[in-house]
């Protein structure tokens, strides 16, 4: 039996799951998140609890087992909680400002970085080089932030670009040129 399959997903109060068949529907103060599971995958909520079992011990259904109890986990801290990624601009001149709906980023080119927010995300600025993307779909939240990120992501050489607040970005040593240590 899945270490992590076989343990039951508690419901917290102010939580409603609707599971049928192999369609899990989760809503809570945060929000509503659907996702349909494999059909070999047996999923039951009885009880204030959400149980996942596997019809056979195949490979394949053994892998299945922890990965959608754990999906299944993370809707329901989505909707209670919710989930959020928080990204650090760095570099002279380099800031974000959020306008209305969108953040408008200058991130040394010759054109202002415009970026929308989409239906489930939330994006804050609280300082003009720090930006936090919030919402109840972990993988939203981390595709979203993952794709910001793409806009300009960090170079080893100076470390300018955005971020992840946690990531440690390697420097390198620059070019060795004419009058440097070493050098004749």
């Amino acid at each position: 039996m899945s270490r992590i399959g076989k343990i039951p997903v508690k419901i917290p109060d102010g939580v409603d799951v609707k599971v049928d068949g192999n369609v899990v529907t989760i809503k809570g103060p945060k929000g509503t998140l659907t996702k349909e599971f494999h059909k070999d995958m047996i999923i039951k909520s009885e009880g204030g609890v959400i149980t996942v079992s596997r019809p056979s011990d195949e490979k394949f259904h053994k892998s299945l087992h922890g990965l959608t109890r754990t999906l299944i986990n993370n809707m329901v801290e989505g909707v209670t909680k919710g989930f959020s990624k928080e990204l650090e601009i760095n570099g002279v001149g380099y800031r974000a400002v959020k306008q209305g709906n969108k953040v408008v980023m200058n991130l040394g080119f010759s054109h202002q970085v415009e970026v929308a927010e989409v239906p489930g995300i939330k994006i804050d600025v609280p300082a003009p080089n720090k930006i936090i993307i919030s919402g109840p779909d972990k993988q939203q939240v981390g595709q979203f932030a993952a794709e910001l990120r793409e806009k300009r992501p960090p170079e080893p050489y100076k470390g300018k670009g955005i971020k992840y607040v946690d990531e440690i970005i390697h420097r390198k040593e620059g070019k060795a040129g004419k009058g440097a240590k070493g050098s004749k």
